[in-house]
């Protein structure tokens, strides 16, 4: 009765090589083979089958019948699979206490690793107008308490920024606080000021200013969107930052503070600025790289 490919691939998974599980089913067919019989039988190359063979005999899972000719006899089956279960028992073993070692090796340097962190991994660098504009509308999102802004050009869309207008009426409704310094020859820009306008109605408080150090957006005393002017290519090249990190925000907070403090809640006479209502948040169109 010949054995197929399932009783090879029972015998494969109980530890055995492919030809060496082939050999053994061919040697329980007989009382005994010799090595090119055995070979023959099952199919294995004849240079291959004396090196199969002896692997068998080491695992105890054939005899050796010395005479004229080498004869090669299988142990009966139960007691073939005994011996391979009982070597797959003590693997299990051995990769057991390896595992059990392992994590008691490892597990420290986990927890450690999690107290870890890149120091830079609070702050993103965003150069793509999309992106950045994405980064804004998600800063304006996550302000629950407060939204201070420094408005200044260029604006990536001076008309629109409805989010901005919804995060704005939010804050106004729910007691939080938005407010917005713009510089004071933004209102010699009609879109700017309906801008401004459309801001004010939303119950964003508008202050303005001569001067601007950069663009720059805090959410929560925790989130920070901000420009940085290329010292070398000049103000038109920028790279925008986005940075979550308290202890800077705060710092951030109080210089817009210090900013809001010293500015005009109406542009005066000299800048050629009309009066207009309370003005609006800062283009959330703003920070562009």
């Amino acid at each position: 009765m010949k054995l197929g490919d399932e009783a090879v691939g029972d015998l494969v998974a109980l530890g055995l090589a492919r030809y060496e599980a082939r050999v053994y089913l061919a040697l329980i067919g007989r009382d005994s083979y010799t090595a090119a019989e055995a070979a023959r039988e099952a199919g294995v190359p004849r240079q291959r089958v004396y090196d199969v063979l002896d692997a068998l005999v080491r695992r105890q899972l054939a005899t050796v019948r010395p005479g004229k000719v080498t004869n090669y006899s299988a142990v009966p089956p139960e007691l073939a699979l005994a011996r391979l279960m009982s070597h797959q028992r003590a693997a299990l073993e051995r990769l057991d206490r390896a595992s059990e070692g392992l994590v008691s090796m490892l597990q420290p340097v986990w927890t450690e690793g999690r107290m870890n962190t890149d120091p830079l991994d609070y702050i993103a660098i965003l150069r793509d107008p999309n992106a950045i504009a994405l980064r804004f509308a998600d800063v304006q999102q996550h302000a629950h308490r407060e939204l201070l802004t420094f408005c200044k050009p260029p604006f990536i869309d001076p008309s629109g920024n409805a989010d901005g207008v919804k995060a704005v009426r939010r804050l106004s409704r729910t007691g939080g606080a938005a407010k917005a310094i713009y510089l004071n020859d933004s209102l010699a820009d009609p879109g700017t000021v309906e801008h401004i306008e459309r801001f004010a109605e939303a119950g964003e408080q508008a202050r303005f200013a001569d001067e601007l150090p950069l663009k720059l957006v805090i959410a929560d005393s925790a989130l920070v969107l901000c420009d940085m002017p290329d010292p070398v290519a000049g103000k038109e090249s920028t790279t925008t930052l986005f940075i979550e990190h308290p202890a800077l925000a705060g710092c951030l907070r109080l210089a817009f503070l210090t900013t809001w403090e010293a500015a005009a809640e109406r542009p005066g006479a000299d800048g050629g600025a009309r009066a207009t209502t309370q003005p609006s948040q800062p283009g959330r169109t703003r920070p562009v790289s």
